[in-house]
Protein backbone atom coordinates (compact mmCIF):
# COMPACT_ATOMS: atom_id res chain seq x y z
CA UNK A 1 0.00 0.00 0.00
CA UNK A 2 2.87 2.04 0.73
CA UNK A 3 4.14 2.20 -2.69
CA UNK A 4 1.00 2.38 -4.01
CA UNK A 5 0.38 5.52 -2.37
CA UNK A 6 3.76 7.35 -3.13
CA UNK A 7 3.21 6.61 -7.20
CA UNK A 8 -0.67 7.09 -7.31
CA UNK A 9 -1.36 9.28 -4.52
CA UNK A 10 -3.27 9.40 -1.42
CA UNK A 11 -6.62 10.99 -3.29
CA UNK A 12 -6.90 8.20 -5.97
CA UNK A 13 -6.44 5.31 -3.22
CA UNK A 14 -8.57 6.81 -0.72
CA UNK A 15 -11.19 7.00 -3.66
CA UNK A 16 -10.34 3.23 -4.70
CA UNK A 17 -10.40 1.88 -1.05
CA UNK A 18 -13.61 3.76 -0.34
CA UNK A 19 -15.47 2.39 -3.51
CA UNK A 20 -14.66 -0.75 -2.78
CA UNK A 21 -17.52 -3.33 -2.56
CA UNK A 22 -17.67 -6.92 -1.85
CA UNK A 23 -17.49 -7.76 -5.46
CA UNK A 24 -14.30 -5.85 -5.98
CA UNK A 25 -12.97 -6.34 -2.57
CA UNK A 26 -10.68 -9.11 -3.70
CA UNK A 27 -9.44 -7.67 -6.73
CA UNK A 28 -8.36 -4.21 -4.92
CA UNK A 29 -6.30 -6.39 -2.74
CA UNK A 30 -4.74 -8.50 -5.35
CA UNK A 31 -3.96 -5.33 -7.08
CA UNK A 32 -2.12 -3.51 -3.94
CA UNK A 33 -0.50 -7.20 -3.32
CA UNK A 34 0.80 -8.16 -6.76
CA UNK A 35 1.07 -4.87 -8.75
CA UNK A 36 2.77 -2.88 -5.91
CA UNK A 37 3.72 -4.82 -3.47
CA UNK A 38 5.36 -7.27 -5.87
CA UNK A 39 6.23 -6.31 -9.24
CA UNK A 40 6.40 -1.96 -8.62
CA UNK A 41 8.89 -3.09 -5.22
CA UNK A 42 11.54 -5.30 -7.76
CA UNK A 43 14.46 -4.01 -7.44
CA UNK A 44 15.53 -4.71 -11.59
CA UNK A 45 14.39 -1.48 -12.69
CA UNK A 46 13.84 1.74 -10.54
CA UNK A 47 10.47 3.62 -10.61
CA UNK A 48 10.72 6.10 -13.48
CA UNK A 49 11.64 3.32 -15.79
CA UNK A 50 8.54 1.77 -14.86
CA UNK A 51 6.45 3.93 -15.34
CA UNK A 52 7.63 4.73 -18.79
CA UNK A 53 6.78 0.83 -19.53
CA UNK A 54 3.63 2.09 -18.25
CA UNK A 55 2.36 4.63 -20.30
CA UNK A 56 3.47 2.93 -22.96
CA UNK A 57 1.43 -0.23 -22.31
CA UNK A 58 -1.35 1.44 -21.45
CA UNK A 59 -1.49 3.91 -24.82
CA UNK A 60 -0.81 0.66 -26.89
CA UNK A 61 -3.30 -0.82 -25.17
CA UNK A 62 -6.06 2.20 -25.20
CA UNK A 63 -6.07 2.49 -21.42
CA UNK A 64 -7.39 5.94 -21.51
CA UNK A 65 -8.60 6.03 -18.05
CA UNK A 66 -5.43 4.32 -16.41
CA UNK A 67 -3.23 6.33 -18.72
CA UNK A 68 -4.08 9.99 -17.38
CA UNK A 69 -3.64 8.21 -13.74
CA UNK A 70 -0.53 7.33 -14.91
CA UNK A 71 0.42 10.02 -16.42
CA UNK A 72 0.33 11.80 -13.25
CA UNK A 73 2.45 9.07 -11.40
CA UNK A 74 4.91 9.66 -13.96
CA UNK A 75 5.27 13.28 -12.72
CA UNK A 76 5.93 11.81 -9.32
CA UNK A 77 8.33 9.13 -10.36
CA UNK A 78 10.15 12.03 -11.55
CA UNK A 79 9.67 12.16 -15.23
CA UNK A 80 9.68 15.65 -16.68
CA UNK A 81 6.78 16.87 -19.06
CA UNK A 82 9.28 16.82 -21.86
CA UNK A 83 9.85 13.42 -21.28
CA UNK A 84 6.41 12.42 -21.06
CA UNK A 85 5.75 13.88 -24.42
CA UNK A 86 8.78 11.74 -25.89
CA UNK A 87 7.83 8.58 -24.68
CA UNK A 88 4.57 9.83 -26.46
CA UNK A 89 5.82 10.78 -29.44
CA UNK A 90 7.71 7.07 -29.66
CA UNK A 91 4.68 5.50 -28.99
CA UNK A 92 3.22 7.39 -31.91
CA UNK A 93 5.43 5.11 -34.08
CA UNK A 94 4.70 1.83 -32.65
CA UNK A 95 1.27 1.68 -31.53
CA UNK A 96 0.17 4.44 -34.14
CA UNK A 97 -0.57 7.97 -34.46
CA UNK A 98 -4.06 7.79 -33.12
CA UNK A 99 -3.16 6.57 -30.20
CA UNK A 100 -0.45 9.08 -29.91
CA UNK A 101 -3.12 11.80 -30.97
CA UNK A 102 -5.16 10.73 -28.10
CA UNK A 103 -2.77 10.45 -25.28
CA UNK A 104 -0.68 13.63 -26.38
CA UNK A 105 -4.77 15.36 -25.28
CA UNK A 106 -4.87 13.14 -21.87
CA UNK A 107 -1.32 14.46 -21.11
CA UNK A 108 -2.13 17.77 -21.46
CA UNK A 109 -5.76 17.95 -19.51
CA UNK A 110 -3.51 15.82 -16.70
CA UNK A 111 -0.66 18.22 -16.89
CA UNK A 112 -2.44 21.41 -16.97
CA UNK A 113 -4.19 20.48 -13.93
CA UNK A 114 -0.96 19.56 -12.05
CA UNK A 115 0.24 22.94 -12.68
CA UNK A 116 -2.88 24.89 -11.20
Amino acid sequence: MTVRREVLGDAHVDRAEGAKTGLTEDFQAFITRYAWGEVWTRPGLDRRTRSVITLTALIANGHWEELAMHVAAALRNGLTAEEIAEVILQTGVYCGVPAANHAFAIARDVLEEEDR
